[in-house]
């Protein structure tokens, strides 16, 4: 991990300049007083130190919207489909309603497009904050909101590394140990991971987690197919494994909507589930119980989880110094129909590769 950077002051930009921090202060708000050449001076040493006026004064130096924003960088059409969105939403909305704050969201379909929503945001004073979900490795979008100054929250895996951006976090690469584990340990080694897009970093955590499994049990290079989270490509990469050779006997996938696609692929191929193939998922709803064989999922309150980011970006937006990232409530593992252990034809249990 890397070591948090201290937050630059206007008693630093001061000091590298020999000035008085009311100058700076003058200069940074292009207020009058102070010369053309000192404003151009104080500017470029704030862009090297990369200041950024904390939260408190710039909630002093404007007035609050009482709005907060969540931009989501997925296909339209997943998130119509997908429990996950829903449920965090009315988790961020209850978290807020106690501040009488609105959340405002927006769907985009690339990641220039989201950095472009923050900067928009930030110079037309639409948002108070931001939720970050979805986070990447050096991501792009921190940097941009310490430059832009806008108080966010990440929905991560881990603690964040910077101290003006915490995180509400899950550890998704135990998350992720467990579930694999769990079909390791009924025998399975050739378990497959549909997954979605590796620039997002659960997923890498995720895959790594699989490799990491399949090396300890001895089992095969396991296989990991990236998909944009559709029903779609969900069931033409199900469709794929189990036509191809060395098919496997546990598929494993990102989403709830991409398992039920894996199942009625399995069931369209005469492929029993879960007497040839077992299936789980790393997010559950209320479909998952309703199907036969019903789907073995990772159960976790994502109402919670977006109760929680909320509440601690409003704390970001009050408080004038570093707020502490916050661990969230892990999921539970429920083991339903689709999972059972793995057996060869006269009955008994297979472990071999």
């Amino acid at each position: 991990m890397t070591t948090p950077r201290k937050r630059a002051t206007i008693a630093d930009i001061a000091r590298r300049l020999g000035v008085s921090k009311a100058a700076v202060s003058f200069a940074l708000n292009d207020r009058p007083g102070v010369s053309t050449d000192l404003r151009e001076r104080v500017l470029a040493v704030a862009a090297e130190l990369r200041y950024r006026p904390n939260s408190a004064a710039l909630a002093l130096g404007r007035a609050r919207v009482d709005v907060i924003g969540l931009v989501l960088n997925r296909p339209a059409r997943t998130l119509g489909t997908e429990s996950f969105f829903p449920e965090l939403m009315a988790g961020i909305q209850a978290g807020l309603a106690e501040t009488h704050t609105g959340l405002q969201t927006l769907v985009v379909a690339s990641l220039d497009e989201e950095l472009a929503a923050y900067g928009t945001w930030q110079s037309a004073q639409r948002v108070d904050g931001v939720i970050v979900v979805d986070p990447r490795r050096d991501d792009a979008r921190i940097a941009l909101l310490d430059e832009l100054g806008l108080p966010a929250v990440q929905i991560g895996s881990h603690p964040s590394d910077d101290p003006l951006i915490p995180s509400v976090w899950i550890d998704d690469h135990a998350v992720a140990t467990a579930l694999f584990d769990t079909l390791f340990e009924l025998g399975h080694r050739r378990v497959a991971h549909v997954m979605g897009p590796l620039d997002f970093e659960h997923t890498e955590l995720r895959r790594a987690a699989l490799r990491e499994c399949a090396g300890r049990y001895r089992a095969p290079e396991p296989r990991s197919v990236e998909t944009d989270y559709s029903a779609e490509q969900s069931a033409e990469a199900t469709r794929s494994l189990l036509q191809d050779g060395g098919r496997p006997t546990a598929i494993v996938y990102d989403n709830d909507v991409m398992a039920l696609a894996g199942l009625r692929v399995a069931q369209e191929l005469g492929v029993a589930v879960p007497a040839d193939l077992s299936l789980a998922s790393f997010d559950d709803s209320i479909a998952m119980r309703l199907v036969r064989p019903s789907i073995t999922a990772l159960t976790r309150d994502t109402y919670a989880l977006g109760e929680l980011a909320a509440r601690t970006l409003m704390d970001v937006i009050a408080t004038a110094g570093p707020v502490s990232s916050v661990p969230a409530m892990p999921p539970t593992l429920s083991a339903r129909e689709s999972t059972a252990p793995l057996t060869d034809q006269r009955g008994g249990a297979n472990t071999s590769s």
